[in-house]
C-alpha cells in the first residue's frame, strides 16, 4: 500500500471526498448552518463553526485566480489556485493545454481519471 493511500485510507474527514472523485464525482463539504461551502473538507464550518457539515456535488467548474508555471522540471506542469463556481478556492494543476493559454480570470473545469498513485485519481482542471 502507498503511503499516499494509507494516508487517504486513514481521514475519515477526506475519505468521502477522494472515493466520490474515484467514482467520477466532484463534491464539496457545505455547511447547513451558513450554507457556504469550504475546501480542505472538514467536519466543522471554518466560517461558522457549525457541525451541521455535509457532502453535495459540485460543478467542477472555476477560474484561475493565481498559477505558476515550472518549466524547469523534468516535466513541466501549471499549479495553480482556482476558485471554484461555489465559493471556495483550492490548489490544483492545470492540465491539458499550452501554456502560454494559461491566465488570471480564465475559466476552467474539472478532469476525471488523473491518477497519480495507487489508483488514487487527483482534482486537476483544464481551461474551459
Amino acid at each position: 500500500m502507498s503511503v499516499l493511500r494509507e494516508a487517504i485510507d486513514h481521514q475519515p474527514e477526506t475519505k468521502a471526498f477522494w472515493s466520490e472523485l474515484a467514482e467520477g464525482r466532484f463534491t464539496l463539504r457545505h455547511c447547513r448552518a451558513c450554507e457556504r461551502a469550504h475546501w480542505y473538507p472538514r467536519a466543522i464550518c471554518p466560517h461558522c463553526a457549525s457541525p451541521e457539515t455535509e457532502w453535495r456535488p459540485a460543478s467542477g467548474q472555476g477560474t484561475i485566480y493565481s498559477y505558476s508555471i515550472a518549466r524547469t522540471a523534468a516535466e513541466p506542469f501549471a499549479i495553480a489556485y482556482v476558485t471554484l463556481a461555489e465559493g471556495p478556492t483550492m490548489m490544483t494543476n492545470i492540465v491539458g493545454g499550452d501554456f502560454a493559454e494559461i491566465a488570471i480570470g480564465k475559466p476552467v473545469e474539472i478532469v476525471f481519471g488523473h491518477e497519480v498513485d495507487d489508483g488514487i485519481a487527483l482534482p486537476v482542471f483544464r481551461l474551459a
